[in-house]
């Protein structure tokens, strides 16, 4: 999966604008907390554990990882790593 061709945070919409070669999307910071694929989060949703995440919660920082994406969170939150591909199936 190829990478993004920009990423833009809109902190005042509380969205990531995810610029595709094909689309532009936009995932708002809430949904991308509770998508999270680091392990104890994954392990949480496949536990049946949901974890109601504050809509308030904003995206602090977007870290490049070369096949993804480090986010970081308002709620100190920045164990996950999301590839190209998982971000795009967020869409």
């Amino acid at each position: 999966m190829d990478a993004p061709v920009a990423l833009r945070n809109r902190k005042e919409q509380r969205q990531l604008q995810v610029q595709w070669s094909d689309a532009t999307v936009e995932l708002s910071h809430a949904r991308l907390r509770a998508a999270c694929p680091c392990s104890q989060c994954r392990a949480a949703r496949l536990g049946g554990r949901i974890t109601v995440v504050d809509e308030q919660v904003r995206l602090t920082a977007i870290n490049p990882q070369g096949y993804g994406v480090q986010l970081v969170f308002s709620d100190g939150h920045e164990r996950g790593i999301f590839p190209w591909a998982y971000l795009r199936e967020l869409m």
